[in-house]
């Protein structure tokens, strides 16, 4: 079940929030340094990360889900948001470079639909930027945050579940490794304790991010079970147990 948008909007607007954007926006911009001429879209409710897009890739947009609802974005600007469909997206085949995952997956009861759906309009040398919370992690028992609701996932569940909706996973991180408190000490040293945490606590970090590409061959699982097919003439009858 996805988290009411209005929830989601009133955690980024708090001190924690502003704080967990900051950290995340960082890791995120480093993963994908140059979008130059790329189409970005951002799914689930990924609008605090999309800004540092907007004026370099060549159109960055975002959709959410009906179950989630929706806000405007960016705000006192042309709007760049759509509510949609997490099983049908509203986009043609093979047209997305960038697809940004945030606060989706985790909430999702389709979660192979969505992704499926996100295969099918990600263009061949298109990348998939997947960010869920980390089943290891203090944020994931925090409910009062939005990784702390939904479903969390460990670093092999999730890889595992890219694989089987025809994904390779290219690369694997772990972030946002300030604790889920409100104490202006600890926020203040966010910066320190995610350079500490991504050298020697990399599977406590809050959330697990995984880039990944389609899979444009067939697997080997499924041409193996083609091979087995057994074909009957047509001018043959068909009896049952024979």
């Amino acid at each position: 079940m996805f988290v009411d948008v209005v929830d989601l909007r009133d955690f980024y607007q708090s001190r924690l929030g502003q704080v967990a954007r900051r950290q995340l926006r960082a890791r995120i911009r480093k993963v994908w340094p140059d979008v130059t001429g790329m189409r970005v879209l951002g799914l689930g409710f990924a609008t605090p990360y999309l800004r540092p897009f907007l004026g370099e890739a060549e159109r960055v947009f975002a959709l959410m889900p009906a179950s989630q609802g929706v806000l405007p974005w960016p705000i006192g600007e042309k709007n760049l948001v759509a509510l949609a469909d997490e099983g049908e997206l509203p986009l043609q085949d093979y047209s997305i470079d960038r697809v940004l995952l945030m606060h989706g997956l985790e909430f999702s009861e389709r979660s192979r639909a969505l992704l499926n759906e996100v295969w099918r309009v990600l263009a061949g040398g298109g990348r998939l930027l997947v960010l869920v919370p980390n089943r290891r992690s203090l944020w994931a028992v925090n409910a009062g945050t939005p990784f702390g609701q939904g479903s969390p996932y460990s670093h092999p569940q999730l890889v595992r579940l890219l694989r089987d909706t025809k994904f390779t996973p290219e690369r694997a991180e772990a972030a946002l490794f300030v604790p889920p408190a409100r104490s202006r000490m600890i926020l203040r040293s966010a910066g320190a304790l995610e350079r500490i945490g991504a050298r020697w606590f990399n599977r406590f970090g809050g959330v697990v991010m995984i880039e990944a590409t389609k899979q444009l061959y067939r697997p080997a699982s499924e041409r193996a079970e083609k091979r087995r097919t057994v074909y009957v003439p047509a001018n043959a009858p068909l009896v049952p147990g024979r």
